[in-house]
């Protein structure tokens, strides 16, 4: 990717606190028009990334570059700061009306009264909630008083917008609703985004790429489609849902088929391995078959295990369903499958998944 296409670029970031390194990106970048997802468990580094990036916390060492130019000194920095904008999780709004906060960035910035009531107006629709323009900021709900942050942030016209977990106290009715305005507002005007959230599926959703924190660091950065089914190691593995992973042994390789051996049998995957080699097996649960008949003449893949069912929870509309075939694997089931197959908790039933699906790790973290 050329430098014009990369509105935001870092190079060699670190930041310390006393004297524990909490931070430590070699390399990063925002494309024009993308939005970036920055997943991670608590304490991984993800907000102080944020925070480094749109100029709140300085680093000891390295540089940001924004259209080109190195922000480092006082002149660059207001610059910067004046074409982006930053939202967090709790709103941070004045006690005034809904209007006049949407409206505090352009009075700041001298924007004419009609121009500044065009622009207000503009934004109140977009998030629909120009029925609370008169309304204290006092007197908002938790989604109400997102949706006029939001709206107060992308008023000014901002060419980036950084959003650190701002839709996490929020019910999902009203996540999903709120997601979905802001997304089309997004690639609408054609800003950038990066998005900091613990919620692998919120990520997957609204993003383009996915950049993987753990420890400070980054340990995967790739398209959602690359993380969820691709993931560089067993801790990305995990964190992203991939719930049944085995470790083996490759016992042999052949024109691109990977035979592992396991405790308790042999699973087949696609892929160049060596012999010898130790590796994890990753699957994910919707690409785990259960079923009340052996599967194995109908299935091209040998990948297929008798089984007994260990646990069955609730998971949205899907029920997971654990299951012990000598090893643990994960399947998500539809509550008709489920109900229709009779299935209850210690049932004899067959599982299996095809070679392709096999996610195939050598890295432990």
């Amino acid at each position: 990717m050329n430098r014009s296409s990369k509105v935001i670029e870092a190079e060699n970031l670190k930041v310390v606190r006393g004297r524990v390194e909490v931070l430590d990106i070699p390399s990063f970048y925002l494309a024009d028009r993308e939005i970036l997802s920055i997943i991670g468990p608590n304490g991984s580094g993800k907000s102080t990334l944020l925070l480094t990036l749109n100029g709140l916390l300085k680093p000891v060492t390295g540089c940001i570059i924004f259209r080109g130019k190195e922000i480092n000194s006082s002149q660059p920095v207001l610059d910067f700061r004046r074409r982006i904008a930053m939202v967090f999780q709790e709103p941070l709004l004045f006690d005034t009306t809904v209007f006049n906060n949407v409206a505090s960035g352009l009075k700041i910035r001298g924007i004419p009264r009609e121009e500044i009531k065009k622009k207000v107006l503009e934004g109140l629709e977009q998030f629909k909630i120009v029925h609370l323009a008169d309304r204290s900021a006092r007197k908002l709900s938790g989604g109400e008083a997102q949706r006029t942050s939001l709206a107060r942030a992308l008023a000014t016209g901002p060419e980036v917008i950084f959003l650190d977990e701002p839709f996490a106290a929020l019910d999902p009715p009203t996540r999903q609703s709120i997601t979905a305005d802001l997304e089309g507002i997004i690639r609408e005007t054609g800003i950038a985004a990066v998005l900091v959230t613990h919620d692998e599926s919120e990520a997957l959703r609204l993003s383009d790429r996915i950049m993987v924190v753990n420890g400070g660091r980054i340990v995967q950065n790739g398209s959602p489609a690359e993380v969820m089914n691709h993931p560089a190691n067993l801790f990305v593995a995990q964190f992203v849902g991939m719930e049944s992973v085995i470790a083996g042994t490759v016992l042999a390789c052949k024109d691109g088929v990977v035979t592992i051996s396991i405790p308790g049998g042999g699973i087949e995957a696609l892929g160049e391995r060596l012999p010898g080699e130790e590796v994890f097996c990753g699957i994910r649960p919707e690409n785990v078959v259960i079923d009340i008949l052996d599967p194995t003449k109908s299935m091209k893949a040998g990948n297929v295990f008798s089984a007994k069912i260990a646990a069955i929870s609730s998971i949205g509309p899907f029920l997971k369903v654990t299951v012990n075939c000598g090893f643990t694997l994960v399947s998500y089931m539809t509550r008709g499958s489920f109900t229709g197959f009779k299935l209850a908790l210690g049932e004899k039933v067959f599982a299996s998944f095809k070679a392709e699906d096999v996610h195939l790790m050598s890295e432990r973290i």
